[in-house]
């Protein structure tokens, strides 16, 4: 069975992105009123789910593999 995506973010970068993710997401919600910090919050919650995942659209697109001897 083949996999839908290949991952293309290595484990620390992926860990990152959830973390700073997240504190962005309550930071935006916390301190921007109204409809702007919900969709900065969106968008930090999107670069967290991409760290869950390991496969980030953007950097596919730009022909980002990760290092098969890592």
């Amino acid at each position: 069975m083949s996999a839908l995506y290949v991952k293309n973010l290595p484990a620390w970068e992926r860990l990152l992105r959830v973390l700073m993710g997240l504190a962005v997401a309550g930071f935006a919600v916390y301190t921007l009123a109204g409809l702007a910090g919900w969709l900065v919050a969106a968008g930090a919650l999107g670069m967290a789910v991409s760290g869950l995942v390991g496969f980030c659209p953007m950097c596919a697109l730009v022909g980002r593999r990760l290092d098969k001897k890592a």
